[in-house]
């Protein structure tokens, strides 16, 4: 009941938020700002009662959904999803805050959207049923349109159309997969199911499990989104409101990335195996594809969106290097992109709602103007860089580690783009605080409110953490890791089998999980 009450809080709040009159925008943003802060101490609380040495799965509660097909309301969450819930929350409240001052037409419908988002969000990670994670993933596409849609920039329709569009078309395939995946467990069992637990024990033939990755990862890939899906994402970080920004970069491309993990690469093994290869070979065309543009672009925001790109390439390949160190520093990187880049979205909006304006040549010599706001900025723009110390750092520098017991040519190639991101961060950064005050418009602009810093020293205290003393991450983050690694060993060997059976889960002393996955998938043949 934990996690129905995470999940559903936001939603009470944005119905509490209807019976407020609409003018009274003070206490809409008063009852929005309390909502997300309790989302977020639940979530803590999840936090520090999760059980790092218990079975990787926890707070699980199932109830029939719809009995007569098999779906239930099936909740539960390992390390993985409990970073990913605590990192949503977190997030979830700079996102209010940020828009205090700079949504002034339609607040209550701003603030309800914002809040069912959260809803959706936080869904998804709950989700153990299958058919209960495609709901939740559709459900959060509706507020997000209307964030785009209508608090955006000049060109926000055709961003929102844009985004709904992409995100619908992989989902649509998902959800074919999904009843697929149903019927084929009821022709072996005699029931329906879509349990994610029980459909992962399931054998597949591997020309079915091809089709059924492609499906899933075709709708994942989009929300990543990996190369060459991307198109999507540059024009709806530019056009959303700096609130939608924050919540895209550091939430929903998780989404994505998340999927892999959660449902692909346990469900799939043999698919995996397959298609790491190509998907690989995409992430590194994103890594440098999307840092070589970054460094060319005029806005900032549209910098930082592409850079979003390239990081989130650099995921994936760690992903699909399928070793620990490798998924471990993903899913770490996913924590530190959300961070980092949640913040840069909101040091942009900071210096837009002052200027109106988020071109490079409009600024230069703010940090004789601001010297607070450029002291942060230049932390954040060091972490999203991976500079030791900060948070960036420990994910990169175990992704790399993890590529380069795989494949030395894609960890060299991979190194690229983390050289690349120094250049354009740095050269942006140099070009926006450092030189000559030329421009009168920055002569009297004010330096960071009492607001403004309430939203960004959390995530500098967390940048800093993280990079210093990781540990408390991979305690709860290690064991989530060795079960999709032996989800995945006990996939492949259910799938050489005839008759259905659910596999135990094989003990973590039996594998060596610095192998390469096609060496431990050869072992269980």
């Amino acid at each position: 009941m934990e996690l129905s009450l995470l999940t559903f809080f936001p939603a009470i709040g944005a119905l509490l938020l209807l019976l407020v009159p609409s003018k009274q925008h003070d206490t809409i943003k008063m009852v929005s700002l309390l909502v997300a802060f309790i989302t977020f101490l639940i979530s803590l609380w999840l936090y520090f009662a999760f059980d790092p040495i218990a079975h990787p799965m926890q707070f699980q509660f199932s109830v029939p959904w719809i009995p007569s097909m098999g779906i239930s309301y099936h909740m539960g969450i390992d390390g993985i999803s409990l970073l990913l819930i605590v990192m949503t929350a977190l997030l979830m409240i700079p996102a209010i805050l940020c828009s205090w001052k700079s949504i002034t037409k339609s607040v209550k419908g701003f603030y309800i959207s914002m809040l069912l988002l959260a809803t959706g969000m936080l869904g998804v990670f709950c989700s153990l049923d299958l058919f209960l994670f495609y709901v939740f993933w559709e459900v959060m596409l509706i507020p997000m349109y209307f964030i785009i849609g209508l608090w955006g920039g000049q060109r926000r329709l055709y961003a929102a159309i844009k985004f709904v569009l992409f995100t619908m078309f992989g989902s649509l395939l998902m959800l074919v997969a999904i009843i697929y995946m149903a019927f084929e467990f009821k022709s072996q069992t005699g029931v329906y199911s879509f349990d994610m637990i029980a459909l992962t024990g399931m054998p597949i033939d591997t020309q079915v499990q091809m089709w059924l990755f492609g499906a899933f990862a075709l709708a994942f890939a989009i929300k990543v989104p990996l190369f060459p899906f991307h198109t999507w994402l540059p024009d709806a970080h530019v056009e959303a409101p700096t609130a939608g920004s924050v919540i895209l970069a550091g939430v929903l491309l998780k989404l994505g990335t998340y999927g892999f993990i959660r449902i692909c690469m346990p469900m799939f093994p043999e698919a995996t195996v397959a298609f790491t290869p190509y998907i690989s070979v995409l992430a590194i065309i994103a890594i440098i594809y999307g840092a070589l543009v970054a460094m060319v672009q005029k806005d900032i925001k549209s910098l930082v969106a592409f850079s979003s790109v390239s990081h989130m390439g650099f995921v994936m390949l760690g992903l699909f290097a399928l070793n620990t160190q490798a998924l471990e520093g993903s899913v770490i990187q996913m924590i530190n992109h959300g961070i980092s880049t949640g913040a840069l979205f909101l040091l942009v909006g900071m210096i837009y709602e002052r200027r109106h304006t988020r071109l490079i040549s409009e600024f230069g010599g703010l940090a004789k103007v601001m010297p607070v706001f450029s002291t942060i900025f230049l932390i954040v723009t060091l972490s999203s860089i991976g500079l030791p110390l900060t948070n960036g750092f420990v994910g990169e520098f175990l992704i790399l580690l993890g590529l380069f017991k795989v494949n030395t040519t894609y960890a060299i190639l991979a190194a690229t783009g983390v050289i690349l991101s120094a250049c354009y961060m740095l050269w942006m950064y140099q070009r926006v605080i450092f030189g000559k005050l030329t421009n009168p418009k920055n002569e009297k602009l004010l330096d960071l409110s009492l607001r403004e810093k309430v939203i960004l020293i959390p995530l500098v205290v967390l940048i800093f953490w993280i990079g210093i003393y990781p540990k408390p991450l991979f305690d709860r983050l290690s064991p989530s890791i060795r079960l999709v690694q032996e989800q995945m060993q006990s996939r492949a060997s259910a799938a050489k089998t005839s008759k259905f059976e659910l596999v135990e889960s094989v003990k973590e002393s039996d594998y060596n999980y610095d192998a390469t996955i096609e060496d431990r998938l050869e072992k269980v043949k």
